[in-house]
């Protein structure tokens, strides 16, 4: 269910990234823009090479040369953060904003035990001791759903499985106690069953601790069952956005409505699954206009010469041909 409108917390306008190389600069992330709210789930989702771990990155100021922002800027209530000098936006990362990565093992450290390194980290952002950080570290564990956390906060990363190392990087993402967590692909390293407990863990501690969660994924599925509202990535660009079951009950952009067909029904039999032809264009390599036109059924001369613009309005789309009231099954 959406959330009623509040303040905004992360305001990104107009973002533009490139990469230089010797060859010129190649853009990564195409001028966009995008709201999340106090407490309210923002689902970005797309293929491999959209740019949505890309976007994240560039939020909590982890870009690595030769990647930089061209243009736009990016506010955290309000406050400009994107043009901060190395220090204070060390400051800012983990006290304002959190983050949870892909692999779990390569967020921790291997030769420290998993309460050292929550320690650490709330030593880091508050004037505490070590028994006081402590005591913190134990009650995010158990928060987080770690079982014999008393004992268990002594271990070390390899002692735990993925699902629970995940469920430990979840407690450092939280540690700092941010308003915003940037989660990237945090189940996709997991199986189905451990990925459903992380999706419900984040959506819990969202609502418990009223964080606001900006949840990368290529998983439309997770999308649904997570997400208060969602972003379409294509190519560097925002191509659909809005309340996610307006999206994905009704996809109106033929990329949206293509990561739609090919997620397998749950009513009725497939001998195969439906799938977009074509891949995401290389950098170098995106076509003029509509960057996916050389994919669209719907692409006429228009969607090949002009690139669409992104509507403003709660359900938005920039397509020239978009489908119109069409719920997807």
């Amino acid at each position: 269910m959406t959330k009623p409108e509040q303040a905004t917390l992360l305001s990104v306008r107009d973002l533009h990234v490139v990469f230089d190389t010797r060859h010129g600069p190649l853009t990564a992330i195409d001028h966009i823009s995008l709201d999340i709210r106090p407490g309210e789930i923002l689902g970005v989702v797309g293929e491999s090479g959209a740019g949505k771990s890309l976007t994240g990155t560039a939020i909590i100021g982890l870009l690595d040369s030769p990647g930089r922002i061209a243009a736009g800027e990016i506010r955290m209530n309000g406050e400009r953060i994107d043009n901060l000098p190395h220090e204070a936006m060390r400051r800012v990362r983990g006290k304002k904003i959190g983050a949870i990565f892909q692999d779990p093992l390569t967020s921790l450290h291997p030769m420290l035990s998993i309460g050292a390194q929550l320690v650490e980290t709330i030593r880091t952002h508050f004037p505490v001791d070590a028994a006081a950080a402590r005591a913190t570290a134990l009650e995010l564990l158990k928060a987080v759903g770690i079982p014999a956390a008393e004992t268990r906060i002594d271990h070390y990363p390899h002692q735990f499985s993925g699902g629970m190392r995940q469920r430990v990087v979840i407690a450092l993402a939280l540690a700092g106690k941010p308003a915003l967590i940037v989660a990237d692909e945090p189940t996709t390293a997991l199986d189905v069953s451990i990925q459903a407990q992380i999706t419900s863990l984040l959506k819990r501690l969202c609502r418990d601790y009223g964080t606001s969660v900006m949840l990368i994924t290529h998983d439309m599925g997770v999308i649904a069952e997570t997400a208060d509202r969602v972003a379409v990535m294509y190519a560097g660009r925002i191509v659909e956005t809005g309340p996610v079951e307006s999206v994905t009950r009704a996809p109106r952009h033929p990329y949206t409505r293509g990561l739609m067909a090919s997620i397998p029904s749950m009513r009725t039999r497939q001998a195969t699954l439906q799938q977009i032809d074509g891949a995401m264009p290389r950098l170098n390599a995106i076509p003029e206009g509509c960057a996916f036109n050389l994919r669209c059924a719907r692409a006429s001369a228009q969607c090949r010469a002009e690139k669409p613009v992104l509507e403003v309005q709660s359900h938005a789309i920039a397509c020239w041909h978009p489908f119109e009231g069409v719920t997807h099954g």
